[in-house]
């Protein structure tokens, strides 16, 4: 039986290299081939003996997900669907921060997803499964060996669990994903460059909050008032706002890291005037970040945007209630980035057929 080493932690590398005989430190050569270098297969490990490479390929892989489809916007956004090794396929999208010359990647944490917001294409097509650790770094190291091989002089700055899924309705991998993305050992990012998205899973908001790390927490919230939230959000129906509140109050207690609320601006829904007043109180009460979002449109959803002049009045109402609201700028609209878009017009049964994930190492 073969161990992935994608998904692993380098201490449980060094654990590996320990039960097959050697010494912990050729358990850190392995781990920063597999997140620094990018390594594909255990050959290109040069600096490991060659007789430990050879029982390493027999015993080892190296996997990533397959690149199925790349479409670029005008704004240098990329949307990514890549291929599992069960046929599935899931989205990451690689968007341009040009004053910085690097790049966001947005991850995917599920394929699929069982909230069901009708807001979104990921949520209006179901759910399947959790993806594992492997699955989720994975996207990381494509997307990185994808800029590298092209010569890009951008790298990624930061991550956001902002793809398909509900991460923190996968905890466990998404949590050992993003100490392997912030490890100093591995991938090495600053945990303040990484957020995590969610629709208001409370007892996940909870537990991150106890973990001692000082990555970011972006909530979905798209309405302040039960009423509305219930249906664009229906996770509010087991965690109402008042209980989101008081989880998003000790999520800020215990680690200090202000909120971002975010809120799609969906015409006639949530856009009333009432409904930015709600919106500054809530997020007053949290002193929490506020990013506007008109709503991108999916196909086969009932929901419109609203006009330009409707958010401008919506965004002028909640900043008179003390509250900064800018509209975050739109990135890939043309290669429909929204989550889970791509993938819809792209499923088994839609003119292209899923390919099984790629192992890049003997198995």
């Amino acid at each position: 039986m073969t161990v992935e080493l994608v998904g692993l932690t380098c201490r449980e590398m060094e654990e590996l290299l320990v039960r097959m005989g050697e010494p912990a430190y050729r358990g850190r050569q392995v781990c920063r081939w597999v997140y620094r270098e990018g390594a594909g297969e255990v050959e290109a490990m040069t600096d490991l003996p060659l007789t430990l490479r050879r029982r390493l390929a027999e015993s080892v892989t190296i996997t990533l997900p397959v690149l199925q489809l790349q479409r670029q916007s005008r704004d240098g956004t990329r949307k990514l669907l890549l291929g599992l090794e069960d046929g599935l396929t899931v989205e990451t999208v690689l968007i341009p921060q040009p004053r910085k010359a690097g790049f966001t990647l947005c991850l995917s944490s599920q394929v699929g997803c069982p909230v069901g917001c009708p807001l979104c294409a990921t949520g209006m097509s179901g759910f399947r499964r959790n993806l594992g650790v492997h699955e989720i770094v994975g996207q990381y190291l494509l997307a990185r060996g994808l800029l590298r091989r092209e010569e890009q002089t951008g790298v990624i700055r930061n991550v956001v669990f902002m793809g398909m899924g509900e991460p923190l309705l996968n905890y466990e991998a998404v949590l050992k994903a993003v100490r392997i993305l912030t490890d100093t050992a591995a991938v090495g990012m600053a945990q303040r460059h990484v957020t995590i998205s969610t629709a208001g899973e409370v007892e996940g908001i909870r537990r991150l909050a106890g973990e001692g790390l000082q990555v970011n927490l972006a909530v979905s919230l798209h309405a302040a008032s039960n009423r509305v939230r219930d249906v664009l959000v229906p996770l509010n129906r087991k965690y109402p706002l008042e209980l989101l509140e008081q989880a998003l109050q000790e999520y800020f207690a215990r680690t200090g890291r202000r909120i971002t609320l975010e809120y799609v601006l969906v015409e006639g829904v949530n856009t009333s005037n009432g409904d930015a007043r709600a919106l500054a109180r809530f997020a007053r009460s949290l002193r929490a970040n506020v990013n506007l979002i008109p709503y991108n449109p999916v196909s086969g959803s009932p929901y419109r945007r609203p006009s330009a002049a409707e958010v401008r009045r919506f965004q002028r109402e909640v900043e008179a209630g003390g509250v900064r609201a800018p509209v975050r700028q739109e990135h890939g609209s043309d290669i429909e980035a929204a989550c889970g878009q791509l993938r819809a017009k792209n499923a088994p049964g839609r003119g292209r057929k899923s390919a099984p994930a790629h192992r890049t190492s003997r198995e």
